[in-house]
Parts: C-alpha cells; structure tokens; sequence
C-alpha cells in the first residue's frame, strides 16, 4: 500500500501516512473550506489501511495541530471514533496530540476529544518550548 503524503497549505494541515510502519501524522493547522472533502482521500486510505492491517501490530497517530475549526474538528472525532473502533476490535492503538504549553485552546480540544474514547490510548503531550 502506497503512503498518503498530502502537502500544508495555508489552511490545511501536512498528512503523512505510512501503511509499511503503521505511522500516522498530521501536523499544522486545519480550517479548509469543506474539511469533509479535503479529508475524504484521508478516510479512504484509513479504511483501505485498517482493512489490510494487521491487528497486533500498534498503529500510532501523532497529531500536532495548531489550529481546528468546527467542521475539522468533527472530522477529527470521527477520525478518533473510526480508531477507537478498531482498538475496541483488539488492535493497539496509541494517539500522541502534540501541544504547545501557550495553546490553551488545542490542549482543551484534545482533552475533549480524549473524553470521548474508550478503547485507544490518548496521550496529551506537551510540546516543548522553542528556544529563542
């Protein structure tokens, strides 16, 4: 299976996924003008993913995100509703949502988020800070 690697833009944020290493990382901030659209060749290559995934291997999802608008951020619970599935199923799955520590708002929504799941593992992780 092929990697989906999809470029940031402005509004969109950089995706990297890795069938072969069972990686995941999406990174930047999210507020496209139809989030379901952008990320739609996102859930598809998820679902071709886990579908062909094997079940003991520990899929890992990094997520550093800067920014989510509403709409980004139900794709994001669906995003977490559709792994969290798959854990309930059998299979380790561990979420790192990558914070900075001045980002009051990102580290809420990641808590919120958290909340809703029962199966994953959700690590709220704290970036640290950059020299300056």
């Amino acid at each position: 299976m092929d990697k989906l690697i999809i470029e940031a833009t402005r509004s969109s944020p950089a995706i990297a996924f890795d069938a072969e290493t069972s990686w995941l990382q999406i990174r930047g901030e999210s507020y496209p003008e139809n989030a379901a659209a952008f990320y739609a060749p996102v859930f598809a290559w998820l679902k071709e993913f886990l579908a062909e995934h094997d079940p003991a291997a520990t899929v890992q999802v990094d997520l550093e995100i800067l920014y989510l608008n509403s709409s980004s951020t139900k794709v994001m619970l669906n995003l977490f509703d559709l792994l969290d599935q798959v854990a309930q199923d059998g299979a380790p799955v561990v979420v790192n949502w990558r914070y900075d520590p001045d980002n009051e708002t990102i580290l809420e929504c990641g808590q919120d988020l958290s909340e809703e799941l029962e199966a994953l593992t959700f690590n709220l992780v704290e970036r640290p800070q950059e020299l300056s």
